[in-house]
């Protein structure tokens, strides 16, 4: 991150140039369906800068899952790079790979994902060993509201409470960035403004220059956002920064 000192007349102002942590440059993936290939994204080219709130909009189809698994190391391009933090990833191999997501990457999906037989407190922990950079997995269930719940199993808990479990989870890493695909698509809005109120928060507070990307259909989101993508068939439509984004309590959800 560098800072802009920039004089006008009198005054003084501070302008923060923030660096990019994500760059995808020509990047094409393609998939076999049978005797047909699905071409899922056509030369995208994206950069995502540290330290922000960035929602991927688009219709069911349109390739948002499809750029989160690539900026997440989970599948690979077919052509182009993709860049994260200066490392050229899609150059990497199976195991490193999933170095890259043990160290730098949070996911949050829709379904939550944590395990049946384990409490809480257990279910955070579970990536205490693959992480080097992790914050204790106790603070980051009382980050998430869940103190009073840490020996409590999933089946004891709210939806809400169970996607706050993963959110603990995926906290509790440190990541540079936070994956989240439809994180509120199987809450109630007024649960799901919680957990936005959370994501926010890797943003905006001692994790600042963490990076939260969210793939969503819901354009209300957009007005949250520090910087909106919208995907369409497999290319970027449009990169909009947002320099005023809304308060989540300011939203009509």
């Amino acid at each position: 991150m560098s800072i802009i000192f920039l004089k006008h007349e009198m005054n003084i102002i501070f302008k923060v140039r923030r660096k990019s942590i994500v760059e995808l440059k020509n990047v094409s993936k393609t998939y076999k369906i049978g005797d047909n290939d699905f071409k899922a994204l056509d030369d995208v080219n994206l950069s995502i800068n540290k330290g922000e709130m960035v929602v991927v909009l688009g219709p069911s189809g349109a390739g948002k899952s499809t750029l989160l698994n690539l900026i997440g190391g989970m599948d690979t391009p077919t052509s182009g790079n993709v860049i994260i933090d200066g490392e050229n990833i899609s150059k990497y191999n199976e195991n490193e790979l999933s170095k890259y997501r043990a160290e730098n990457v949070g996911f949050i999906f829709q379904f939550y994902n944590i395990l049946p037989t384990l409490t809480v407190l257990e279910n955070v922990e579970l990536i205490k060993d693959v992480t080097k950079n992790g914050v204790d997995s106790k603070e980051a269930i009382k980050a998430v509201g869940l103190e009073a719940h840490m020996n409590k199993f999933p089946n004891q808990l709210s939806g809400g409470e169970q996607q706050r479990v993963s959110i603990a989870r995926a906290i509790s890493k440190n990541p540079k960035l936070l994956l989240c695909d439809e994180p509120t698509g199987a809450l109630d809005s007024a649960t799901g403004v919680e957990v936005l109120k959370l994501l926010r928060k890797q943003c905006d507070g001692r994790n600042g220059d963490n990076t939260v990307i969210i793939v969503t259909h819901n354009s209300l989101f957009a007005d949250i956002a520090d910087t909106v993508v919208r995907v369409k068939n497999g290319k970027i439509e449009s990169v909009t920064a947002n320099p005023n984004p809304k308060k989540i309590d300011e939203v009509k959800w």
